[in-house]
């Protein structure tokens, strides 16, 4: 792991992120909720980079939450909250849908993965 990995990997969370608030605001929510899941991921693989010194080359948000959460048993809260379980599966599922499938996410789902992120995974994530 270089520390280069390590950085280049957090500001592309961070920008991501950033990016989905800006697409947010300005009604572009499928492409919103694709920044989204790119932050997800990439903090996750950022997180894991740290921990163990690797990341699998995966795009499941819930198995890299399962990996972090032989780090930190917080993190199963998570995993075993069943809404919180349900709003991850729904970022993890727009990797596919927002790219590849005729899918139009609304500014109500965004708008509530949006401060999912911000009140409970965020918190959670950077206790890690």
């Amino acid at each position: 792991m270089s520390i280069d990995e390590v950085e280049i990997l957090r500001e592309r969370a961070i920008a991501f992120l950033k990016n989905a608030e800006y697409l947010y605001s300005i009604s572009q929510y499928d492409l919103a909720m694709f920044s989204l899941e790119q932050y997800c991921q990439l903090i996750l693989k950022y997180k894991l980079l740290i921990k163990t010194g690797t990341y699998p080359r995966t795009h499941s948000i819930t198995y890299l939450l399962k990996l972090l959460s032989k780090i930190s048993q917080e993190v199963n809260m998570l995993l075993e909250n069943e809404e919180n379980f349900i709003i991850l599966t729904k970022i993890e599922d727009a990797y596919i849908g927002s790219r590849y499938l005729p899918r139009r996410y609304d500014e109500k789902e965004v708008r509530v993965v949006l401060r999912f992120i911000k009140e409970v995974f965020n918190p959670v994530v950077e206790r890690i």
